[in-house]
């Protein structure tokens, strides 16, 4: 069912259960917010969002009030933007005046607001800090709730997203806060350190620690990626900078996983630049020289490996000690014609159920159709399954 609104001068038509932010939405009429976020249920917290309603006595919370008909609104109304500079106001006045350091400066969205509106910290002053900073021991989430503007949306999404509920308010008035359960450490609270928290938090409340400090949003190149941990496909940005991954952002844009992580895809990008790391193929020294293993075994019977003389295998970078069964660096095509001829050679020796593919749930759909043509219809076996069977 619709109904008829006016909106800034304008009549539109509306459905019944649009509230007035999603009408305005819709018809590219920006209202500001800070507790409102699409993914998440509607609150109210900030004020933000309050428009003129003609004939009511009150300003109305543009996210929660739904329109009805004959309804007109007006968004951007003296009384309006007044409240509006009020609220930010009063937000400022109890948090930090750290922008120039705080590591969300250039994206937090308190500041744009207080830029956008022209308000500065109130002429009665700032309470300052009240809490630690780094407040939590959770190894991945940062906490400082002098930031906290008390939106909320960290409470919502835990509970609606990932379905934990670590995050909730106490006590009331001016010492209302954020808390971990019963105001516990998050990992007490059944935090599963999933930064979902992190992804929806306005300002420098909740932040990441593994990158804090590393660069602000001006700073950092996002490179849209396909996480590598599973094979659900989540994306996400890459924060880069000066060539080396520092971080993680969510991308809202990401069609199967949206802002939400788990802990791995947020997370667990260390083993980029880890030292460790394996960057090019690796096929066993013998291989290489086109030797047999049969051949060698006799060659060099009961000979200990620190025994066996340094052997050089053309560009190819020798790792450990040089003997045959050592792990030598090579191209990709070196690497792939081996195991080819491996392939064939065993197939046309012992027959084709000699051989059995493994596929991986870390592996695109496509990707692991292809290795189910390569045994059935290449090599000719049935022997196929897949590590999520098993």
């Amino acid at each position: 069912m619709t109904v008829n609104i006016t909106l800034n001068g304008q009549k539109f038509e509306a459905r019944q259960d649009q509230t007035i932010l999603q009408v305005a939405k819709e018809h590219g009429v920006e209202i500001p917010t800070l507790c409102y976020h699409k993914d998440l249920s509607p609150t109210g917290n900030c004020r933000m969002c309050v428009v003129e309603v003609k004939g009511g006595r009150f300003l109305q919370a543009a996210c929660v009030t739904p329109v009805w008909e004959g309804m007109d609104i007006q968004t951007h109304s003296e009384k309006a933007v007044k409240d509006r500079k009020l609220t930010l106001e009063l937000m400022l006045a109890n948090h930090p005046q750290d922008c120039i350091t705080c590591d969300v400066s250039g994206e937090c969205e308190l500041q744009d607001l207080a830029y956008e509106y022209k308000v500065e910290v109130p002429a009665w002053g700032a309470k300052g800090t009240r809490y630690p900073a780094d407040s939590d021991p959770n190894p991945f989430v940062r906490v400082d709730m002098n930031r906290c503007i008390l939106c909320r949306r960290c409470v919502s999404a835990c509970a609606e997203i990932q379905v934990r509920e670590v995050w909730g308010v106490a006590k009331r008035g001016f010492e209302e806060k954020i808390v971990a359960g019963a105001d516990v450490p998050m990992l007490e609270a059944r935090c599963e350190s999933c930064g979902q928290c992190v992804a929806y938090c306005p300002t420098g409340a909740l932040s990441n620690k593994l990158d804090y400090g590393m660069a602000r949003a001006h700073q950092v190149k996002k490179v849209t990626t396909t996480c590598s941990y599973c094979g659900v496909g989540c994306q996400f940005d890459l924060l880069v900078r000066d060539n080396k991954v520092i971080g993680v952002s969510s991308n809202p844009k990401a069609p199967v996983n949206g802002m939400a992580l788990c802990v791995k895809g947020r997370y667990g990008y260390d083993y980029i630049h880890h030292p460790d790391r394996l960057l090019k193929p690796r096929v066993r020294r013998y291989l290489l020289e086109g030797r047999r293993k049969d051949d060698i075994r006799d060659a060099i019977g009961n000979t200990r490996k620190t025994e066996l003389a340094p052997v050089e295998s053309g560009d190819s970078k020798a790792i450990g000690i040089q003997g045959p069964w050592d792990w030598v660096e090579t191209d990709w095509d070196t690497a792939l014609n081996i195991t080819a001829k491996k392939l064939s050679a065993t197939r046309d020796t012992h027959g084709a159920d000699s051989l059995g593919i493994l596929t991986s749930a870390k592996c695109l759909n496509e990707e692991n159709y292809l290795m189910n043509k390569l045994a059935r219809q290449v090599i000719g076996t049935n022997n196929i399954d897949h590590c999520a069977r098993l």
